[in-house]
């Protein structure tokens, strides 16, 4: 990590302490996680405070955690019928469930120092409420607008607080929020234009929703490191 990292990083653990917690990073960058009643008083000192001066959010992201880490399927042997396998892939968790693991769902903000030229993440986990929910930051940076909307229709993350939190990218009718890691693959509802009607409807999804298991490549003298740089001259 760059000098001028170090020194960030130094100068937010004097003005915050334990708020801020850093998370360890391979790639030189700063990433901290924050209790998410602390959000609005840790972001508007980062903006304001001349020695941070994170006056851009560049983005808002969300992440679903579930399962993160474990495979869905696992296969050791080769197939020559390419990606035509598949499991079965039932919901995970109900949207109906009374609370979430505390750390299933998150929120991360991407700031950037014009002034300072330097950039900073948070990340924010919502707790086990359910629908999850966090504070807007829209009042902090304006920016957020669209942001926290994106974050909710694909994650279904409430902001507390934002001035129209609508669905964004969407049609009206659709059932659920599409990158959630439970989602059906194949989605919960599809459209079909009934002529008796004179227009798009909607109907129960009629796929069959399932993982698909890609061709697992052979470790064979056909990929041999050895053959490969004598084909290639």
């Amino acid at each position: 990590m760059s000098e001028r990292y170090e020194t960030l990083a130094a100068q937010i653990f004097e003005r915050f302490g334990e708020q801020m917690r850093r998370v360890p990073s391979n790639c030189g960058e700063l990433t901290y996680e924050l209790d998410k009643d602390d959000l609005g008083k840790v972001a508007t000192a980062l903006r304001n405070e001349a020695d941070f001066g994170f006056e851009m959010l560049m983005d808002v992201c969300g992440v679903d955690y579930l399962n993160y880490g474990s495979d869905e399927w696992l296969t050791n042997d080769a197939t020559a019928t390419g990606f035509s396998r598949g499991v079965e892939r039932g919901p995970v968790i109900l949207d109906e469930a009374d609370e979430f693991d505390p750390e299933r769902f998150a929120v991360v903000y991407h700031l950037l120092s014009l002034q300072h030229n330097i950039r900073l993440r948070l990340r924010v986990f919502t707790g086990t409420s359910n629908p999850p929910i966090v504070k807007s930051v829209v009042d902090i940076w304006n920016g957020a607008n669209w942001f926290e909307r994106e974050v909710f229709d694909l994650y279904g993350i409430l902001f507390e607080g934002h001035p129209d939190l609508r669905r964004i990218l969407t049609d009206y009718g659709f059932i659920g929020h599409p990158f959630r890691k439970d989602f059906p693959i194949s989605g919960n509802v599809e459209v079909h234009y009934d002529e008796a009607e004179g227009r798009v409807v909607y109907k129960p999804v009629s796929i069959e929703p399932r993982t698909l298991v890609p061709r697992v490549i052979r470790d064979d003298n056909r990929y041999s490191a050895d053959l490969k740089d004598a084909n290639d001259g």
